[in-house]
């Protein structure tokens, strides 16, 4: 392997990195930098999580700038605040022998103002997230016309997050001449088709095989009901006494609720998602590197940029929507040379999708059996002998405190000693678990589809489907366009061949019809209808549907969603035949539940 010397930086840059402890460049890192140092071709680069990316686009453009000229050469896109930040701030850890260079760190959520004014003082590369940077392109703060090189880091989450327009507004203010660099952990067809539209003639270059996991994580799967969902999360965390992990939900009241629960019952827990301030993400990031927090509930959208190379576990609550992001969780563990755990919880349902993501990351789950009391005790007494052997006794320190302790204790043999010490650390343990069930039996399985109903959605109709080429992510920008309201829930999503249906938080439920009646929409000229169906109950075999009503043709719709939502495949959902008739009702809903988060017409940025 190659020093960083010899990929042809410059001596104030490997003072940085050995600085910073930098020693060898990682692989996407010694392929990445020589090609973008000796070459004006633009470049498709891929790299899982955590193997280097903001070194290897970086480096090559701190050794290219030229730092006497106070213009914006380089551009750095990014979905989410917090991996701009971080971004922001691993440059200027690497120009510290740099002076002359400055950088300027654009998002949403703080002051404009203060940016506007960095940006006017000079600075040669500007990292943002895309609403914040076509915000400040339109107000004439941000001049791109001397660009170099543009950046598109974690390009489909870029486009999970619906940001092609704004995508498109960067590349429209920046000259042709540009180096574009697209680096992405995942590379669906929809990246694919940014190198198509947006790069010329890319080279290509990556550090291990497209789409599939680290190495250094391995993959296990438990099964679940929705009843037993949660207490098998927290046996799994109680199993593993240092366990340091974030687990994954889909939405962002998904997220809340299972924190929630996690600190009701004493965990050191925490949630991290889209409805928190950027001061109160902050703070929850800050105590979660420094391990006050042992367990951070999160989005997809909420964890990127989380730079934590020390995960024990990921525990994906419910697997993504899209899953492909499975590669983007799995991958916060396993870094930096560590192992690491990939836990998903699963019901019967959600089982065929785990073999849709074998086959992208290219490994096999390992079936696990939700661990009993007598197994967690038993570990975690293990866990504290062993603890207590490896103390270290500091007897000058306690040496005055020593007889008057052997005092009290003299009238103790050494069983009684022992009883004595466990009981103090696990009676609440050993009580808790003193009858619990085994959770791996899955008789008793609910398959009434009552107790799953979400009682805070309304459940929708809506007349278009597959073969119209809805997706959710089509579906999520036909609603947003209604403007419906902001920081609205969506529940499941069903996308079946001619028609569809959706979840709307009940309290927008008349808004939702009020929207698509007064605006009348159409999806690519068909005219669209929607209307609310009834949900199923159990046992009473009733069926139907309410409020119907028709709509005229009318304007179009839009690509923007929620920065905590993500497309979704339409394989993933259930599939029936065109000739099969669309009673709208909950019978009709073939596929398997699908659960996006909120959404509005302003999108949030995460």
């Amino acid at each position: 392997m190659s020093t960083f010397l010899e990929l042809g930086l410059k001596e104030p840059i490997n003072k940085a990195l050995t600085d910073l402890g930098y020693e060898k460049p990682t692989v996407i890192q010694e392929k990445a930098i020589p090609q973008i140092i000796s070459s004006t071709d633009d470049l498709k680069a891929f790299a899982q999580t955590g193997t280097g990316k903001t070194a290897a686009f970086s480096l090559p453009i701190l050794e290219l700038l030229d730092d006497n000229s106070g213009n914006v050469q380089a551009i750095i896109l990014s979905p989410t605040r917090e991996l701009a930040v971080q971004i922001g701030n691993n440059i200027k850890d690497f120009c510290k022998y740099l002076p002359n260079i400055k950088v300027t760190t654009v998002y949403g959520g703080s002051s404009m103002e203060d940016q506007i004014r960095s940006l006017k003082r000079g600075s040669q590369i500007v990292v943002g997230t895309p609403g914040r940077t076509v915000d400040l392109i339109k107000r004439r703060a941000l001049k791109l016309g001397n660009v170099q090189w543009l950046v598109l880091d974690e390009a489909d989450e870029m486009l999970n997050m619906g940001f092609k327009d704004e995508l498109d507004k960067v590349l429209e203010a920046t000259p042709e001449t540009k180096q574009t660099l697209l680096f992405s952990a995942t590379f669906p067809r929809e990246v694919e088709a940014i190198a198509r539209n947006y790069m010329t003639k890319p080279v290509e270059i990556t550090s291990g095989e497209k789409n599939t996991g680290s190495e250094n994580v391995s993959h296990e799967f438990y099964s679940v009901t929705e009843r037993t969902r949660y207490p098998a999360l927290k046996r799994i965390a109680d199993l593993n006494p240092d366990i340091y992990a974030i687990i994954f939900c889909r939405t962002r009241r998904e997220t809340q609720e299972v924190a929630d629960n996690l600190i009701r019952d004493g965990y050191s827990a925490d949630s991290l998602h889209g409805d928190l301030s950027q001061g109160q993400r902050d703070s929850v990031m800050g105590k979660f590197r420094k391990k006050t927090i042992k367990i951070l509930v999160a989005t997809d959208v909420a964890a990127r940029g989380l730079d934590v190379t020390e995960l024990t576990h990921v525990l994906n609550h419910k697997l993504p929507d899209q899953i492909e992001n499975y590669t983007h969780r799995s991958g916060r563990t396993g870094r930096a040379g560590n192992k690491g755990i990939s836990i998903a919880l699963v019901n019967g349902k959600e089982k065929g999708k785990l073999r849709q993501i074998e086959r992208i990351i290219k490994k096999k789950f390992i079936e696990g059996k939700v661990p009993s009391g007598k197994e967690i005790v038993q570990n975690q007494l293990m866990n504290l002998i062993d603890k207590v052997q490896n103390t270290e006794v500091n007897e000058s320190e306690m040496e005055e405190f020593l007889p008057s302790i052997y005092e009290k204790l003299t009238s103790f043999d050494r069983e009684e000693l022992i009883k004595k010490f466990v009981s103090l650390e696990f009676n609440t343990m050993l009580k808790y678990y003193e009858n619990s069930k085994d959770l791996n039996d899955l008789s008793s399985r609910d398959n009434s589809r009552a107790r799953t109903v979400n009682e805070n959605m309304t459940r929708f109709f809506i007349n278009i489907g597959r073969k119209d080429s809805l997706n959710p992510g089509k579906l999520i920008g036909l609603i947003n366009e209604q403007n419906i309201g902001d920081k609205v829930e969506i529940g499941s999503i069903d996308i079946l061949d001619t028609f569809s249906f959706f979840e709307i938080d009940k309290n927008f439920e008349d808004k939702t019809l009020e929207a698509f009646s007064s605006n009348q929409p159409d999806f690519d000229g068909r005219s669209v209808n929607i209307e609310i169906t009834k949900k199923e109950r159990s046992g009473d075999g009733r069926r139907g549907r309410k409020k119907p009503f028709g709509k005229k043709d009318g304007g179009g719709f839009g690509r923007r969603r929620s920065s905590e939502g993500s497309s979704k495949k339409s394989s993933d959902f259930g599939r029936r035949r065109s000739s099969d008739r669309p009673d709208r009702s909950e019978r009709s809903s073939g596929g398997e539940r699908k659960s996006f988060s909120g959404f509005g017409r302003k999108r949030r940025e995460s």
